[in-house]
């Protein structure tokens, strides 16, 4: 398996007296609660030693003789007032590396009641749970590496809150991580596993959770006038496809919401060929179509009551005797004719298509797109930052603050007509983008973007540079970061406990 076994998280009333490791969470200032005293007493007095010491970082004790534990662990939280669901979540991720890097795959995590916390200890364990199973993936095709084949599944029990509580709030936690290691997993794969042809053998955990699943074949879009995709796809032997996913919640109505994803299995340029270094990475040009998979696979998971729809835009961007070329002039889907220029910006042809497809056949009451769009959106601003772009003030609010929830962070970026002047052909009704694609190539594309969303509420997110790490970080290991599914998970049920 490429993928790491899934830790199991079980919910306990006490902690085993053969319990091999336990965890103790405290809360920085606050005194040591009734488990974590015990211990202590237990042990001599080496767990409130420790805490005296303060610090951020897991604190490993070796017990005295006489307790059954071969090592007790301080998890610091912070200060009860300054928790969040993503400081809490990065604890989790501490202590997975500090459980891997001592060769741990068990342990008890206890959790004592927290005073001024803005979390209940269901949710403070279940937000550690879910860091430390973020933390935990790990992605691995080697079949001669040390452990191939030895891989051992974590079992963590968590004893200090209200089982059925606990148990609510893993569900959720739970749901949230499965979707976002099914979009690393995606965008992990390599370009001769994930391609057009084998894409829809991938989606099998999306009607596995009772997503309904249609994969247009190039017949079907040639049948729809999704010229678009097929000329960006023209020039492998693989042809493009539209994945379409819907899920229907129990009592969700009948408009949905639809997320369009940018999934370009490999992204050579076409006959505008990148550099080598710029093409080392561009099996993950689809990691837009893998956040939407991933983010229904985590609505289905939890059963949220919402409608959503899919649309993936599936392709390759090669270059051969029959691949698209700079000044053809291509009728879209939505009628409108587009004359191409840079063959490497591809990703907003296939946008065009899809956004309208999504528009037109779901009527949707937001439609939502994400892409590994533009190289401007990085140099304007950095690693920190996506780009947002909507045309509903509302919506990108809530989404931004979403994205702070869950450290996803997005900066809103202009979407202004003005940008219309520089998409003006004499041959078609728009150019592929502006003249100098120097000159801030993101909000253009996002103007051209808008001419085929019908005039439907939307949000275009450019999150170019955020599909992989190229290291360890606190919730994810070097490698696909599955951005986007955490944001959109929390801005879809935020919005439906508001409304």
């Amino acid at each position: 398996m490429p993928q790491s076994p899934v830790p199991v998280f079980e919910a306990a009333d006490a902690v085993a007296a053969d319990a091999p490791v336990i965890v103790i969470l405290k809360a920085d200032g606050q005194d040591l609660g009734a488990h974590a005293a015990a211990l202590d007493a237990a042990t001599g007095g080496i767990v409130s030693r420790s805490c005296a010491t303060g610090g951020g970082a897991c604190i490993d004790l070796v017990p005295p003789q006489g307790v059954t534990a071969r090592r007790v662990i301080v998890l610091p939280l912070g200060k009860a007032e300054a928790m969040s669901a993503l400081s809490l979540a990065k604890a989790g991720g501490s202590l997975a590396a500090h459980l891997e890097g001592r060769g741990e795959n068990e342990a008890t995590l206890v959790l004592d009641p927290v005073a001024n916390a803005a979390f209940s200890e269901a949710e403070i364990l279940a937000r550690v749970a879910f860091g430390v199973r973020l933390r935990r993936y790990r992605f691995d095709l080697r079949n001669k590496r040390p452990v191939a084949g030895a891989d051992k599944s974590w079992r963590l029990q968590l004893v200090g809150a209200d089982k059925e509580t606990l148990n609510a709030a893993l569900a959720r936690t739970n749901a949230v991580a499965e979707g976002v290691e099914y979009a690393r997993t995606l965008v992990n794969l390599p370009p001769n596993h994930l391609h057009p042809d084998s894409f829809a053998q991938h989606l099998e955990p999306l009607r596995a959770a009772g997503i309904e699943v249609e994969v247009l074949d190039a017949d079907r879009l040639k049948d729809l006038g999704m010229n678009a995709i097929l000329a960006v796809g023209s020039g492998s032997v693989r042809a493009p496809k539209v994945a379409v996913l819907r899920y229907r919640g129990e009592g969700s109505g009948e408009q949905p919401l639809a997320f369009v994803g940018k999934g370009v299995c490999f992204d050579s340029g076409g006959l505008c060929i990148k550099g080598g270094v710029q093409m080392f990475d561009m099996k993950a040009d689809m990691a837009g179509a893998a956040a939407v998979a991933g983010l229904l696979l985590s609505l289905a998971r939890q059963k949220s009551p919402v409608h959503a729809v899919g649309v993936l835009g599936i392709a390759e961007n090669l270059p051969s005797g029959t691949s698209l070329k700079p000044r053809e002039i291509i009728t879209t889907a939505s009628g409108q004719t587009v004359e191409v220029f840079d063959t490497d910006a591809e990703g907003r042809l296939i946008l065009a298509d899809c956004l309208y497809y999504a528009a037109t056949r779901f009527e949707p009451s937001a439609i939502v797109d994400l892409a590994t769009l533009t190289y401007s959106v990085m140099r304007g601003l950095g690693s920190v930052f996506a780009g947002l772009f909507s045309t509903d003030d509302a919506i990108a609010a809530e989404m931004i603050a979403a994205g702070e929830t869950v450290g996803e962070r997005f900066w809103r970026l202009p979407l202004d007509r003005a940008y219309d002047d520089g998409l003006k052909s004499p041959l078609a009704d728009l150019r592929h983008h502006a003249k100098d694609m120097e000159d801030g190539d993101a909000p253009y594309a996002a103007a051209f973007l808008r001419h085929f969303t019908e005039d439907r509420p939307w949000v275009h997110l450019d999150i170019a540079g955020k599909e992989l790490a190229e290291e360890d970080r606190p919730l994810g290991r070097e490698g696909a970061t599955a951005f986007g599914v955490q944001m959109l998970e929390e801005w879809v049920r935020t919005g439906r406990r508001s409304a």
